[in-house]
């Protein structure tokens, strides 16, 4: 009897890369980060309006594609952080040069110091006084020169850690959902990515997939902002059911997933039941029309770190845990198990494609 492997998910980085170069996009760093977002599908208009350009997508289209979905505060920040540490690293630079040429000074006082001493020629009382004054004037001057140069130090490092500071803060928008305010499919590539970094704790690590059941529905029926709504009090529900130093995100644009650490498959399998069941319970409906939007359920695959061998493997068994809760019935909790497998291939990204 033959058997099929799961299918692995796709290199993220390798399928964008491979859809702009057949849409003959120029790998520049803000286009890469359009096709990205258009990727992950977390706003299925980009996604839309980015595969209405076709294969003939000039840059200046992409650019107002970009200014149309994305706030370039962020770029700008990050622009100007750079700027910044460019400039106070060149003014610590000047700083560190004088010091040098003040102990290059300095050092020269005092071999001419120790060649007068040498000097037999000289009368030992006219010698002392010459050597000391000296010694007294250079030695003042040099501790008032580091004094200068410690304040200066100091200065130009606080606004050198100001700058980190700033860039810290970029990197925590860059990587928020707006949305949700959980962490966006860009944290969680590089935190999933990191999950093998070290092979010990395996077995107690765990990812979650979760996907809101019939979510299409309720945009339809109700429209995209309600269908926002319930995606924004669904992912404070995920949040109010896990520990702290859990890792939660929303990796796509109805799907959450999770990391965890520290727990057996009984503590992972409780925490996605509680979030499975609080859902299920939550009523949600427009406070003011009284509309009742209808139960909001859940479906919900996990596997161990344990149980794949990468990153990618790892989301594939998560993936097809989640596939099964979905095609038995929806609104429950399957933890993969070998052999489990999908009935479809993996879906791949390939938006130049209309």
């Amino acid at each position: 009897m033959s058997t099929t492997s799961t299918p692995k998910a796709p290199d993220i980085a390798a399928q964008i890369l491979f859809a702009m170069r057949n849409m003959g996009v120029v790998p520049i760093p803000r286009n890469y980060n359009l096709f990205y977002e258009a990727y992950i599908g977390s706003n299925p208009a980009l996604t839309r309006d980015l595969a209405a350009l076709g294969t003939l997508a000039t840059q200046e289209e992409l650019d107002e594609l970009g200014a149309r979905y994305f706030d370039h505060t962020h770029s700008q920040l990050l622009e100007s952080a750079r700027e910044k540490l460019h400039s106070e690293l060149n003014a610590l630079l000047v700083v560190l040069q004088h010091e040098q040429t003040c102990l290059e000074n300095y050092n020269r006082i005092l071999d001419e110091t120790r060649a007068g001493i040498a000097d037999k020629n000289q009368s030992s009382t006219h010698l002392l006084r010459t050597a000391i004054s000296m010694l007294v004037d250079a030695t003042g001057n040099k501790m008032t020169e580091n004094e200068t140069t410690f304040k200066n130090v100091d200065r130009h490092a606080a606004e050198m850690q100001q700058v980190r500071l700033e860039l810290d803060e970029y990197k925590r928008i860059a990587n928020t959902d707006s949305l949700t305010r959980l962490s966006n499919r860009r944290a969680f590539d590089d935190k999933l990515a990191s999950m093998y970094d070290t092979s010990i704790g395996l077995h107690l690590s765990a990812l979650v997939l979760l996907d809101v059941d019939n979510f299409k529905r309720i945009n339809d029926t109700f429209g995209h902002p309600v269908g926002d709504k319930i995606l924004a009090s669904v992912a404070s529900i995920i949040k109010a059911n896990v520990r702290k130093d859990g890792f939660i995100a929303r990796s796509g644009g109805e799907e959450f997933a999770i990391i965890l650490d520290g727990n057996n498959q009984e503590e992972i399998h409780a925490v996605c039941e509680r979030i499975r069941t609080s859902l299920e319970k939550t009523p949600f409906r427009n406070s003011k029309s009284g509309v009742d939007y209808g139960q909001v359920t859940i479906s919900i695959g996990y596997a161990l770190a344990s149980q794949a061998q990468n990153p990618g493997e790892l989301y594939a068994r998560a993936d097809t845990a989640m596939y099964h809760a979905k095609e038995t019935g929806r609104n429950r909790t399957i933890f993969f198990e070998d052999g489990m497998q999908k009935n479809y291939a993996s879906k791949s990204w390939l938006i130049y494609k209309q």
